[in-house]
């Protein structure tokens, strides 16, 4: 079986979700797997690229994604062109994106199965563009089925009227650990070390870590980089002014997470919502501790994960649980193997896959006698 795994993001997450799952289809008997990737993905562009079958224009800013969107009639006879030298028998979305309705069309029109993988329901304030969440349903009602990476994004579609036992079947798939090049020793005595990773926007509950350290006033020595790219707000001058705080606003590069987890003792995740997280994916496979809400599914994502630490999302409970990470002997567990937990990931949705979504009999198209090649010979009587 030919299957083409597809995400169009340039940085993040999105590329390297595509890559690796790709990968692990590529390993299993039976299976081609192909990978598509904007042209311009980071990914692509750092060591060890993974190999892309079908690299892809996108866009480098709203206006020429809106033109994009506009000329997507125009672009699909392409697209369907392309599509066809790879043949899919099944095509996967490993995140949605803008321009997935072209592929989606596309792939319509050479009767592919489609499933979406669908990472949140809802958009997070301040995450994403204008107008992400209707093209995500609309790319969601193109598919045969869909696949949600928690029970609570699996419930949110259910409440939409995305899915349906009967006509878009839902299937339910963890995301596996995301594993980086972690340099290893080169630790240094010195206070624990928290790592808070991510986009700096308000629903990650930066506000709720500088409230829970401006609580502990320096009573512990710990040392602790927040780490991403994000507005300016006073919330991060709060946490510039707490004790062993360095807030790093900046874009970081896939070549650097490596050396930020080999930093860490622990990640922090205070998010006020969340679905799932990379970040945690990251941290499970780096044998990270992590301290983290019980929001969305954060719970069922690292309810394997040694040395976890929950809490709920307030400052007072926040507090409490970096104490009691505090009070815990300081022990780095062996990484994950990542690409095991991918393996085991891909056997259980494409066993999904395939009740959910059978494969269709291959049925043979008629071809006109005109267009057979063949001779057809009409007898005639003469009177």
């Amino acid at each position: 079986m030919k299957i083409l795994v597809w995400q169009w993001g340039r940085r993040g997450a999105g590329p390297r979700f595509a890559a690796c799952l790709a990968e692990a289809l590529q390993g299993r008997p039976g299976i081609g797997a192909s990978l598509s990737l904007c042209q311009d993905a980071e990914i692509l562009a750092g060591p060890n690229p993974p190999p892309c079958a079908m690299q892809v224009h996108t866009y480098r800013g709203m206006a020429s994604c809106l033109a994009r969107l506009v000329t997507i009639p125009l672009a699909l006879p392409f697209m369907a062109w392309k599509l066809r030298r790879i043949a899919p028998d099944l095509a996967i979305c490993a995140m949605p994106g803008p321009l997935d309705l072209l592929m989606a069309l596309a792939l319509r029109v050479l009767g592919t199965r489609l499933v979406v993988v669908v990472h949140d329901a809802d958009a997070h304030p301040g995450d994403g563009f204008p107008g992400q969440m209707i093209l995500q349903r609309l790319l969601c009602r193109t598919a045969d089925a869909l696949a949600a990476l928690c029970e609570p994004v699996g419930s949110r579609l259910r409440e939409q009227r995305l899915t349906d036992a009967a006509r878009r079947p839902l299937i339910l798939f963890e995301h596996p650990p995301f594993a980086f090049d972690v340099p290893s020793g080169g630790r240094l005595d010195g206070p624990p070390r928290l790592l808070f990773f991510g986009r700096l926007l308000p629903y990650k509950g930066l506000d709720l870590l500088a409230e829970a350290l401006t609580r502990m006033n320096g009573q512990a020595a710990l040392e602790i980089r927040v780490v991403g790219s994000g507005p300016e707000t006073p919330t991060l001058g709060k946490l510039r002014a707490c004790p062993g705080v360095r807030v790093e606003n900046r874009w970081v590069p896939e070549t650097e997470i490596g050396s930020l987890l080999a930093w860490s003792d622990a990640l922090i995740l205070p998010y006020r919502e969340a679905s799932q997280s990379g970040v945690a994916a990251a941290a499970l496979a780096a044998g990270r501790p992590v301290i983290a809400t019980r929001v969305g599914g954060l719970r069922e994502q690292l309810s394997g994960a040694p040395q976890g630490v929950f809490c709920e999302p307030n400052a007072d409970s926040l507090s409490r649980a970096i104490g009691l990470w505090l009070e815990t002997p300081p022990v780095i567990s062996a990484p994950a193997d990542a690409a095991e937990a991918w393996r085991e990931a891909v056997s259980g949705l494409l066993a999904a896959i395939g009740t959910a979504i059978p494969a269709k009999p291959i049925k043979t198209p008629t071809i006109p006698f005109f267009l057979s090649g063949k001779r057809q010979w009409r007898t005639t009587s003469r009177r």
